[in-house]
């Protein structure tokens, strides 16, 4: 069982930038692709950006191309989602989640575990 724990949300006014982290209890973090999603109410979960397992390949979705960035450091067994230019839109409950099947997709059906989710709120 993976245990996900993200933290770092809050409350934002529009262009400023958060920092979230997803800290896992897996000895073998290293190993796995790790993703962000997110929820806004009344939404669907969206795909927000997902890195290899060595850091070399990231891929992210298109509204937060540019803005946003993803990178781990397996040594803290530890992945981040550091977020510029925030938008009213960006607003939602972020999720970290890892793949253990080696998935590189944007589906959230090829993710296995999920964090509690952290509240990111974006003021105009």
């Amino acid at each position: 069982q993976v245990q996900l724990v993200e933290s770092g949300g809050g409350l934002v006014q529009a262009g400023g930038s958060l920092r979230l982290s997803c800290a896992a209890s897996e000895p073998t973090f290293s190993r796995y692709r790790m993703g962000w999603f997110r929820q806004a109410p009344g939404k669907e979960r969206e795909f927000v950006a997902q890195i290899s397992w060595g850091g070399g390949s990231t891929d992210y979705g298109d509204s937060v191309k540019g803005r946003f960035t993803i990178s781990r450091d397996n040594a803290k067994k530890t992945v981040y989602l550091q977020m510029n230019a925030l938008k009213p839109g960006d607003t939602a409950v972020y999720y970290c989640a890892t793949s253990l099947r080696g998935y590189n997709g944007r589906s959230s059906n090829g993710y296995d575990y999920w964090g509690q989710g952290t509240q990111v709120t974006v003021s105009s």
